[in-house]
C-alpha cells in the first residue's frame, strides 16, 4: 500500500449528503455523523476522468470535505463545482481559506509517529483513511468557526466602545442579531461538528479507537472545543449585560414618562381648582 495524501477544506456550514447520494445513485440514508465517501465509478463520473483505487473524496455534513490522493487542482475544483450545484453558497474560489494538508506514511516502525504534517504507521489498516479524514475535517471546521467567533467579538467590542462613550441605548434588533450569531456559532461548533462524537469503527475496534483518540489529542480538538465553549458562555454573559442595561434604560424612560404624565395631570387639576381652565 502506497502513502496517502490528504487535503481538507471547510467550505460551508452544512452539506445535505442525502441529496448528493441520490444523485450519485447511492442507495443509503446518511445520518449526520457519517461521511459520504465518493470513489471508483462514482468519482470517475464526477471528474470525467479515470481514478485509481486509492483516490477518494469524503464529504461531511458539517461542511467539510477531504480529498485523498488528489494531486491536481483541477480535480479539486471539479469536485467543488459539483458540490456547489447542491449547495450554492459554497465559494469555490475561496475554498482554500480554511484548509489543511496531511499524509499517511507506511514504514517499518515500532510505534505510530504523529507530526504536524504526517503520521507514520507500521502497517496499513482500512480505517486509517476515514479516521484521519474525520479529524482533519473537524479541525478545519473548527478553524472556520474560530474565525467566526473572532468576528462576533469584534462586533461586541464595538458595542462596548459605544457604552464607554455614554451611548447606552442598544436597539432590540441589534441585540437580536448579535445573539442569533452567537447561537448559530454555538450550533455550528458545539452541536453540528460533533467534536465529542466518534466514528462507528472506533466502538468495534480497540486499535481504531486508540488511533482516533491519539489523533484527536494531537490536533487538540477537545481543548479547542472547550475553549470555544467557554468563550461562547462569556459571550452570552456579555449579551445578558447588554440586555439588562437596555431594559433598564427603557424601564427608566417609561418611569419618567409616567412621572411627567402624573405631574401634568396634577397641574391641570390645580389650574381647574384655581378657575384658570374653562
Amino acid at each position: 500500500m502506497r502513502d496517502l495524501t490528504f487535503k481538507a477544506f471547510a467550505i460551508t456550514n452544512e452539506i445535505d449528503l442525502n441529496k448528493i447520494a441520490v444523485h450519485c445513485g447511492i442507495p443509503k440514508k446518511f445520518t449526520w455523523e457519517e461521511p459520504l465517501i465518493l470513489r471508483g465509478e462514482i468519482l470517475k463520473s464526477i471528474l470525467y476522468k479515470d481514478v485509481d483505487d486509492s483516490q477518494m473524496v469524503l464529504v461531511f455534513s458539517f461542511g467539510s470535505i477531504v480529498f485523498i490522493n488528489h494531486s491536481t487542482p483541477n480535480e479539486i475544483t471539479a469536485l467543488l463545482n459539483y458540490l456547489q450545484s447542491f449547495e450554492p453558497e459554497i465559494e469555490v474560489k475561496n475554498a482554500d481559506r480554511y484548509s489543511d494538508d496531511y499524509s499517511l506514511h507506511i514504514k517499518e516502525t515500532e510505534s505510530i509517529e504523529l507530526t504536524d504534517e504526517y503520521v507514520v504507521v507500521p502497517k496499513y489498516e482500512d480505517y486509517y483513511p476515514e479516521l484521519i479524514s474525520t479529524v482533519l475535517a473537524k479541525s478545519v471546521a473548527l478553524e472556520k468557526t474560530e474565525e467566526q467567533l473572532g468576528q462576533i467579538n469584534d462586533k461586541l467590542e464595538t458595542m462596548i466602545d459605544r457604552l464607554e462613550k455614554g451611548k447606552l441605548r442598544i436597539g432590540n434588533k441589534e441585540l437580536a442579531r448579535t445573539t442569533a450569531k452567537i447561537i448559530r456559532h454555538e450550533y455550528n461548533t458545539l452541536a453540528y461538528i460533533m467534536i465529542l462524537d466518534k466514528p462507528d469503527i472506533t466502538w468495534t475496534s480497540s486499535s481504531a479507537g486508540e488511533f482516533y483518540d491519539r489523533m484527536l489529542e494531537f490536533f487538540e480538538l477537545n481543548d479547542r472545543y472547550k475553549i470555544l465553549k467557554s468563550k461562547t458562555e462569556i459571550l452570552y454573559n456579555i449579551m445578558d449585560g447588554f440586555s439588562t442595561i437596555s431594559h433598564s434604560i427603557r424601564g427608566l424612560f417609561v418611569e419618567w414618562i409616567i412621572v411627567i404624565l402624573i405631574l401634568f395631570e396634577i397641574v391641570l387639576s390645580l389650574l381647574g381648582i384655581a378657575g384658570l381652565l374653562p
